[in-house]
């Protein structure tokens, strides 16, 4: 194929500012994120008329932007129905040890990725599990790549775990149901890999600090957390702490458990109820402040603050009781079973999405009626879960695909891959091998969305041409490679930006999850579970 010189000159360029702000979003020269960097690389592409305005239109894939829309409001909902507070509490749940924690955590996260999309489960679990390791005082570098990891892999399995498996389901028109099926065995097999690597490599790190268990291990998880936004990761920047610092502050916040503090607690208490008894039943919040306050300046880090209904006159011995009126009670019944019912009709609409999409229902179409759905049983004004929407993510997509077809229009991916084609067919070992590196590769040079935009119709045209069976496992392959590709570094994929990112700005004790000791593990890791997995695709 021919290449036009200019074309391709200006196309690299658009490109390449793309892939740098992507990559990049705080680049010192040009700090503006990866949304207005997917914005820029199209505009460009527009500019220097590598592709026409029309021609920029029309490659934005709709059906994908509608299942991305759509997944996000279902998970908006599943949140404030606290499906992701109860998943966090399966983490803690009769926990057996650093080892059964970090096994917990890649399942629980494989699991919930492949249903609520990888960057969800990254969101609202890594404070959990952060607060978890700082309960049992253990490390928390492993807990943390366990999650982001496993996250990645169990994504893999169904077309709504992560985006570019939404763009390949969308252009292979494969079924949620064959994509599962197809996928699933390798998933299975790559997460207990990955759960293997994890323990062999930090079998000593998890057996030299011994769980310390107190009755309030299972309760880490009540505390709120914040609510979340379905985006890529800012990179903007907390103050945290290495790991040096982290096992130092741990050693003061485990004072907390200890039985001198806890006669501290029973003494504000007592002193509580007597300055009841002496003001007439009138709590009095200064003195109990002022006391926390004097155990604070103390030296004792990380003891919460008496609750209001440790020193509340309701809920002290000497106190006299206020008796609730049978309407109040009444009320308070029907509020929490409108809660309950409520929370019940949220689950049941997003299972009866996912049967819908088992069924080969539409996709996106599928994704919006949930959401709509969801929307009109709240009855209340829609615009706060909609506002948790990431339209930014939207309008990255939107860019991107602009981007990509542009880079497309030059020739360059054409004339490579006409390179590496002959070499790739999936129909004998050696051609998976070499198409698996090559999306290894690309999707860690160009991000793993970009790479199955730029190969994804390639793949699928070489191995239709061997069989209909090989066109699936084609599709299937990519969508394996680019995923897992991910945890091959820190910058790899969207999640584990999150995991560091969460990490980082954790209001209690921020943690930084650093590029090497994530390379460490990633590397090996990536190699041997793509390796595993793409025995079992079919």
């Amino acid at each position: 194929m021919a290449l036009a010189f200019p074309k391709v000159v200006y196309g690299l360029i658009a490109f390449a500012i793309f892939w740098v702000l992507a990559v990049f979003p705080a680049v010192p020269f040009l700090p503006v994120g990866r949304t207005a960097g997917s914005l820029l690389g199209a505009m460009l592409m527009v500019l220097f008329q590598v592709i026409t305005p029309d021609e920029a239109y029309a490659t934005i894939d709709l059906p994908i932007l509608g299942l991305l829309f759509g997944t996000m409001i279902v998970s908006v909902y599943l949140e404030r129905a606290d499906m992701f507070k109860y998943i966090g509490k399966l983490l803690a749940w009769k926990s057996r040890g650093a080892k059964d924690l970090l096994c917990r955590i890649c399942i629980i996260s494989a699991v919930s990725s492949a249903l609520f999309t990888n960057d969800t489960s990254c969101v609202v679990l890594t404070e959990f599990i952060l607060k978890i390791a700082r309960q049992h005082n253990l490390p928390p570098t492993p807990f943390l790549l366990a999650l982001a990891s496993s996250a990645n892999i169990g994504s893999s399995a169904t077309p709504i775990g992560n985006p570019q498996n939404l763009v390949i389901a969308v252009q292979s028109k494969i079924s949620f149901g064959n994509f599962l099926i197809g996928i699933l065995p390798a998933m299975v097999a790559g997460v207990v890999a990955n759960a293997t690597i994890l323990l062999i490599m930090y079998w000593k790190l998890l057996s030299v600090h011994k769980d310390e268990e107190d009755a309030g291990a299972e309760d880490v998880v009540e505390e709120e957390y914040d609510s979340h936004r379905f985006s890529p990761a800012t990179m903007s920047h907390f103050s945290s702490l290495s790991s040096q610092e982290w096992h130092s502050h741990l050693e003061s916040i485990s004072i907390q458990n200890s039985p001198q503090l806890q006669i501290l607690r029973n003494r504000s208490v007592s002193n509580a109820s007597e300055s009841n008894i002496t003001s007439n039943g009138i709590a009095s919040s200064t003195f109990d402040s002022a006391k926390m306050s004097n155990i604070s300046r103390d030296g004792i880090n990380g003891v919460a603050s008496l609750t209001k209904e440790e020193t509340s006159p309701s809920n002290s011995s000497s106190a006299v009781d206020t008796p609730i009126h049978p309407s109040e009670r009444k009320s308070d019944f029907i509020i929490r079973w409108k809660r309950v019912l409520w929370k019940s009709c949220v689950y049941i609409i997003t299972l009866g999405m996912l049967v819908a999409l088992l069924l080969g229902l539409n996709m996106s179409w599928t994704a919006i009626t949930a959401a709509l759905a969801l929307i009109v049983l709240d009855f209340k004004d829609a615009r706060p879960c909609l506002e948790k929407v990431s339209y930014s993510l939207l309008i990255f997509f939107c860019g991107m695909f602009i981007t990509v077809d542009g880079l497309n229009k030059t020739g360059i991916p054409s004339s490579l891959w006409d390179l590496m084609e002959p070499y790739s067919h999936v129909d004998r070992a050696s051609g998976v091998a070499v198409l698996a590196i090559v999306i290894l590769v690309l999707s860690n040079l160009a991000s793993n969305v970009p790479t199955v935009l730029l190969l994804g119709g390639r793949v699928a045209v070489s191995a239709a041409a061997i069989s209909k069976a090989d066109e699936k496992k084609a599709w299937l392959i990519l969508a394996w490679a680019s995923t897992i590709s991910g945890n091959l570094s820190l910058l790899g994929s969207a999640a584990n930006l999150i995991v560091c990112e969460q990490a980082r700005r954790a209001p209690n004790l921020p943690y930084t999850l650093t590029f090497w000791s994530h390379l460490k593990f990633g590397l090996p890791s990536t190699i041997i579970v793509t390796a595993i997995g793409l025995t079992f695709i079919r």
